[in-house]
C-alpha cells in the first residue's frame, strides 16, 4: 500500500512525541528531519532509523526532496508562518503546531496559501485526543448529561523531580513575547485549554481575562496566576484557570503540569481529573448523574496517547480523504480565543468575537 512520508522541521524535545505514531502505523514512514543544530537531528535520525543522507539543517533542500508527502513544523511559534507558507510552496502537506501563528493576518495566509496549492493544513492539537478527553466527550455526545451548560479548567504548573528534561533555550523562546506570541501558560500552553473549550462549548462569543505576572528569574516572566472567562452562544460560559505554584511537587514523566476540567450539563457534571500529570489518585473520568457517582478507568493515560492518536486521526483522514483535525481554519479559531485573552487583559474589558 502507499504511505504517507512525512518529514520534521525541528527535532527537540517534543519530536519525541510526534514520532510515536509514523514509527508505528505501517500506513505511515517518517523519511526525512531538519534542525539547525544538526547533531540533535542526527541523534533523532539513529533513534527512528532515518537515513543520514535524508538529515539536513537546512529546511529549503528538505522541500526540495520529492518523496516527502507531509511536513511537521516544529518550531518556536515565530517561525511557523513562513515556513509553513514555505512548505506550501513546496507542495507539501503541513502540520503546523499550535498555535499556528502569532496573529491572525499570519493564520488568514497561511489557511489561503494551503487551498491555493490544494494540500492539507492541520493544526495540531493534542489535547482534544487526550483518551480520558475523548471519553468524556463520547458520553456528552450520547446525552449522559443532557446540554452542556459550563466548562471550567484548571492548570496547575509546579516542579518535579520526574520531569523529562527541556534545554533551556526551549525555555527561554517561550518567555519572550516577540517569540511566543503571549505567555508560556495563557497563549502556549493555554491553546490546549482554548481547544478543549472549542471542542466542548463550540466558538466564544466574548471573552474576559485577567492575566498576571510573576518574575521567575531577573527580566524573566510568567504570565500567572490568570483567569480567562469565556460566553458561548445560548446563555453557556466557560472558564479557565492557570497557577504556576513554585512549591507544587508533581507526578509527572513529562512537563511539570496537571490539569482538570469539569463539564456542568443540564442533567449531571463530567470531570476529566487529569492531564499531563497525576495530582489526584482517582479515576481519569468521573461522572455524577441521578443521583449515582460513576467512573471510568478503562483507557489510556499516558500524555503521549493523546499525541499518538492525534496523529494516528490525520493518517486515518489523509487515507479517508476527510479533513483532520484541527483544520487551519479550526485553527484561527482557536487562535482568536488565545488573541481575545491577551486583548482582555491589556484594556480590562471584555472581548467580543
Amino acid at each position: 500500500m502507499d504511505k504517507l512520508r512525512a518529514a520534521f522541521i525541528g527535532t527537540g524535545r517534543i519530536s519525541d512525541l510526534h514520532a510515536l505514531a509514523y514509527l508505528d502505523d505501517e500506513r505511515a514512514e517518517l523519511v526525512a528531519l531538519c534542525d539547525s543544530s544538526i547533531e540533535l537531528a542526527r541523534e533523532r535520525g539513529q533513534r527512528w532509523a532515518v537515513p543520514s543522507e535524508r538529515i539536513f539543517s537546512d529546511y529549503h533542500e528538505m522541500l526540495a526532496q520529492p518523496d516527502i508527502d507531509l511536513v511537521e513544523i516544529l518550531l518556536p511559534h515565530h517561525l511557523h508562518y513562513q515556513a509553513t507558507l514555505d512548505a506550501v510552496a513546496a507542495g507539501k502537506h503541513v502540520s503546523v503546531q499550535k498555535p499556528m501563528a502569532l496573529n491572525l493576518k499570519q493564520a488568514d495566509e497561511m489557511v489561503a496559501a494551503a487551498r491555493d496549492a490544494g494540500v492539507i493544513l492541520k493544526v495540531y492539537e493534542n489535547f482534544i485526543f487526550y483518551p480520558p478527553v475523548q471519553r468524556a466527550k463520547a458520553l456528552i455526545d450520547n446525552g449522559e448529561i443532557g446540554d452542556p451548560l459550563t466548562i471550567r479548567i484548571k492548570s496547575n504548573s509546579g516542579v518535579s523531580p520526574t520531569e523529562w528534561q527541556v534545554p533551556q533555550s526551549a525555555r527561554d523562546w517561550r518567555l519572550n513575547p516577540e517569540e511566543c506570541g503571549g505567555g508560556p501558560l495563557v497563549f502556549d500552553d493555554g491553546h490546549h485549554k482554548f481547544a478543549l473549550g472549542w471542542h466542548f462549548m463550540g466558538m466564544a462569543e466574548a471573552v474576559h481575562a485577567w492575566i498576571g505576572s510573576t518574575e521567575i528569574a531577573p527580566g524573566m516572566f510568567l504570565d500567572a496566576p490568570a483567569i480567562v472567562s469565556w460566553k458561548f452562544a445560548n446563555n453557556r460560559y466557560g472558564s479557565l484557570e492557570a497557577v504556576s505554584s513554585p512549591e507544587l511537587a508533581l507526578d509527572t514523566r513529562h512537563y511539570a503540569q496537571d490539569d482538570r476540567v469539569e463539564i456542568t450539563g443540564s442533567k449531571g457534571v463530567i470531570w476529566v481529573t487529569r492531564g499531563h500529570g497525576k495530582m489526584m489518585d482517582v479515576p481519569p473520568v468521573v461522572m455524577y448523574k441521578d443521583r449515582q457517582t460513576r467512573t471510568f478507568s478503562d483507557m489510556p493515560v499516558g500524555w503521549e496517547h493523546s499525541f499518538i492518536n492525534s496523529t494516528r486521526q490525520f493518517i486515518d483522514a489523509y487515507f479517508a480523504g476527510d479533513a483532520p483535525s484541527l483544520t487551519g481554519e479550526d485553527g484561527r479559531d482557536v487562535l482568536r480565543f488565545a488573541l481575545a485573552a491577551q486583548e482582555s487583559a491589556r484594556t480590562g474589558k471584555a472581548v467580543k468575537l
